[in-house]
Parts: structure tokens; sequence; C-alpha cells
């Protein structure tokens, strides 16, 4: 048997619903139709993050089997819907162009690797920026429409109470006019408004607050992949040997001989450098 309180409620809020005013029911409309929005961007969003991770685990899978680190880019082995795909491929074309000298793999692209030399930390860094930039540009296409969501989370309560400021408003115009059924019936209307945007902020806020907290895995698990792909490529392709670039003295290379120089002159009668 449903409890007293509870049928109260219901019945209060039936009789709000009973005597809204037109603009109350523009408000109701509105919030309506952004709830619909919010729930759909949040859906969509849930069924993204969900392809996105059985990918990025189908991904993982893939790379911890192969045998050589950029065997995946040079077999093309694409991971659709993976952000971590995305890390690597970026990291592995810049790696790959630093040791080949070409992006693209092609037929001989294995064997041109094999004959490879290091690269230097210089150019690991910009293979580390590589993988940065891809970062970011996944995690700004994941969150994607998320701002949307919650510029409405943010205008729906605001909405929710203009109407019911305005019925309220409404009511005390009529005081001392109206008998107290009709103040009453005011006064519950005007109320419905803050019911309806609260139903409308609480199923989005909830939603977002688990999709936020899902791509900020994502993008921890991307910062990891990336740390864990850079210390590979260090260990496997990058020189770290100390190179002496310091120039010896002009004592200890010895004066160069001065060679002759003969009065040739060009037609413009200057030496000629290239004579």
């Amino acid at each position: 048997m449903i409890s007293s309180p509870f049928l109260s409620v219901i019945s209060g809020l039936q009789f709000g619903v009973d005597h809204l005013t037109p603009f109350a029911w523009g408000v109701i409309v509105v919030l309506g139709f952004l709830s619909t929005i919010s729930l759909a961007i949040l859906f969509m969003k849930w069924l993204l993050l969900s392809h996105t991770e059985q990918a990025n685990r189908r991904f993982m899978d893939l790379f911890h089997e192969s045998p050589h680190p950029l065997a995946l880019y040079l077999t093309k082995d694409q991971t659709e819907m993976s952000p971590l795909y995305f890390v690597y491929h970026s990291a592995a074309r810049d790696m790959a162009f630093h040791l080949v000298g070409d992006e693209e793999p092609g037929r001989s692209f294995s064997v041109r690797l094999q004959g490879a030399g290091r690269i230097s930390p210089s150019q690991m860094s910009v293979v580390q920026n590589a993988m940065e930039r891809a970062i970011a540009a996944a995690a700004l296409k994941l969150e994607a429409r998320l701002s949307l969501v919650a510029t409405i989370l943010s205008g729906v309560p605001l909405l929710g109470i203009l109407g019911t400021v305005v019925g309220l408003l409404d009511v005390f115009a009529a005081l001392g006019v109206q008998d107290k059924s009709t103040l009453a019936s005011g006064v519950s209307a005007a109320l419905v408004t803050t019911i309806a945007a609260l139903l409308v902020v609480l199923p989005s806020l909830l939603g977002y607050n688990v999709l936020v907290n899902r791509i900020r895995m994502i993008i921890i698990r991307m910062d990891n992949f990336a740390s864990e792909l850079s210390g590979i490529f260090d260990r496997q392709f990058v020189d770290h040997r100390k190179i002496d670039e310091s120039l010896p003295s002009l004592g200890a290379m010895g004066a160069p001989a001065m060679p002759v120089i003969s009065s040739v002159t060009t037609s413009a009668g200057r030496l000629s450098p290239f004579s």
C-alpha cells in the first residue's frame, strides 16, 4: 500500500499541473527540449566511450604481442576508434621518419629499418612531442559536446527558478482579490517548474559526472601508454653516447699553408673567387 506522504506529493503535483499558466507551460516545454538534447548527447557519448575502451583493450593486446615496437605500424594494423593506436601511430610515424627518412612504410621499409642506425635524444624529443599532440587531440575528441551538456546543466536550474518566480509574482499580484484556493493553485503551479528543472538536472548531472570520470581514466591510460612507448623507443632507437663536439685550437691544427695567388683578374678587374 502506498504511504500517505507519497500520495500527498502526487496529489499536490497533479494539482499544480492542472493550474499551470501559459508561461509555466512554455518553461516546461523548453526544459523538456533541453533534457532531450542533454540525454541524447550523454547516451551517444556513453556508446562512444564503450567502443573506445574495447578498442583500447584490443590494441594493447596486439601491441604487447607484437615482436617489434614498429611491427603494428609496418603491417598497418589499425584498431578502429582506439585513442591508444592514434598515439602509437603518431609516434611511430615520426620515429620512422627519423630512422629511415620516410614516414610511410613501403616494401623495402623493413630492410631499410634493419640497416638504420639510432636517433639522437633531440630527435626523440620530437617523437615525444608528437605523442603529446596526439593525446591532446584525442582528449578534445572524447570531450566533444560535453561542454554543451555542462551549459545545459548550468542554465536549467535558473530557468526553473525563473518559472517559479514569475508564478509567485502572479500570486502576489492577485493577493486580496482571489480566494485561498486560487492562491494555493497559483503557488503549486509555480513550484511545478522548479520540480521539472530538478528532474532535468539530476539524471543529466549524474550521467555527466560518470562520463567525465571515464574520459579522465582514458586520458590517464593514454599518458601511461605514451610513457611506456617512449621508454621502449628510447631503449631501442636512441643513441645516448656523448659526442665531443669541441673544435681543436688553431695551434693544435697547425697554420694552413697559404697558396700562391697569381694576379689573374676577371673582366671586371677583380680577383675571381671561383677561378
